[in-house]
């Protein structure tokens, strides 16, 4: 059988997309509520910092999961992300300082840091190479659900039980990922045993430079999740919103719906033309959320937002593996990961400085944002034009 015409729905892939929608909704359903929360703790002013500490971290470890990745197994890895979420919902209700909560932060980007990069390496493995767009779509629809869950679910939770439970249910769902994972198969054939020379990272473990165009465009591209994870609890309790969730599951929902048909179309028609549809698609989302001034508006500008990461995130997974050496896909995955982690980390860094507990600074940080992810674009053209002028003289 053709491996376009082959089901790519194997028990490993089901497994791994079960895994990796529980882990999604560990950590997603505690980010709505951490805003208040902190504020709780006296920490008002440090709302930036939930955000950008938890990215830190994350890029952080990237180099060291990626080179774990391609030698310790890719199993093991995942394990130990959604471990990481496992401890730190424990930990919440016990260290409920501001510091304390902080110091979480740091810790718990660690699990992104770590398990998103064995999976994308586990998906390269287990599914052919012209059928990656679509699988990483459909894999990426399974995190959104566990996104699309996770808000909502801490809503209701912390309504009903009140916050520590929330934080013990969050563990309760990375366990379960652990427990799936754990029964998983090692892909990596050339498995290493665990040795400290692993954790020793040089300077070319550090980052792919043939994987560097998948990461720029991410780094842009990813900056407007960094405020939006930042300001849109806030934005959302001013508007009139009761479960301050409703964003992030109306922005999953729609990013649901176009992920699997996105990640087909960047196999046939390329991934650079889905990545500059999906650019495009972004900023006008962040243009309809700066605008509106209701609960509907709102929501409409997260749609449109989870249509644009839904067309995004497959194509540039797919594209960050084509460019990649199959003996350094973890290396290339955790190149754009941790572009991802500093647009991310930026954009809430220098967004929630700036916006400050003052709610009507956040229109203008959106509409600013719509000129970086134009950057993407420029760059993305000039990236375009040079590798087909590379063609031209190659031929």
């Amino acid at each position: 059988m053709h491996p376009k015409n082959k089901s790519i729905y194997t028990l490993q892939f089901i497994l791994l997309c079960m895994s990796s929608l529980l882990f999604s909704s560990s950590f997603n359903m505690i980010i709505p509520e951490l805003p208040s929360y902190l504020s709780s703790l006296g920490g008002a002013e440090y709302k930036g910092f939930i955000i950008s500490l938890f990215t830190l971290t994350a890029a952080i470890s990237r180099p060291f999961s990626g080179k774990l990745t391609d030698k310790w197994g890719r199993v093991p890895v995942m394990a130990v992300g959604s471990v990481v979420c496992l401890i730190c919902g424990f930990l919440y209700p016990i260290l409920s300082s501001v510091s304390g909560f902080l110091f979480l932060r740091l810790v718990h980007g660690f699990s992104t840091g770590f398990k998103p990069t064995a999976t994308s390496a586990y998906v390269a493995d287990i599914i052919p190479q012209e059928r990656w767009g679509e699988a990483l779509g459909m894999h990426g629809l399974c995190f959104s659900i566990g996104g699309a869950l996770g808000p909502a679910l801490g809503g209701m939770v912390v309504n009903a039980y009140g916050i520590d439970v929330m934080f013990y249910s969050s563990s309760f769902l990375a366990f379960l990922s652990i427990v799936i994972v754990m029964n998983m198969k090692e892909t990596l054939a050339a498995k290493e045993k665990l040795h400290k020379s692993m954790f020793y990272i040089g300077r070319k473990d550090i980052i792919d430079i043939g994987a560097l165009p998948a990461g720029v465009i991410t780094f842009f591209s990813y900056t407007a999740y960094g405020l939006i994870l930042t300001l849109i609890p806030d934005w959302s309790e001013h508007l009139g919103a009761e479960n301050k969730g409703v964003f992030f599951t109306a922005f999953t929902i729609a990013s649901v719906l176009v992920r699997f048909g996105a990640g087909k179309v960047s196999d046939r028609h390329g991934r650079t033309n889905v990545i500059l549809a999906g650019l495009i698609v972004t900023s006008i989302a962040l243009f309809v959320i700066s605008t509106g001034n209701s609960i509907t508006v709102l929501l409409t500008g997260a749609a449109i937002y989870g249509m644009g990461t839904g067309i995004l995130s497959p194509a540039i997974n797919a594209w960050t593996i084509d460019l990649s050496n199959p003996q350094h896909r973890g290396k290339a995955i955790a190149t754009m990961y941790i572009s991802m982690e500093l647009g991310i980390g930026l954009g809430a860094l220098l967004g929630g400085s700036y916006y400050s507990d003052q709610i009507s600074r956040i229109p203008q940080i959106m509409k600013v944002d719509i000129l970086v992810l134009f950057m993407g674009v420029l760059y993305l053209l000039y990236w375009k034009r040079k590798s087909a002028n590379k063609k031209i003289q190659n031929n």
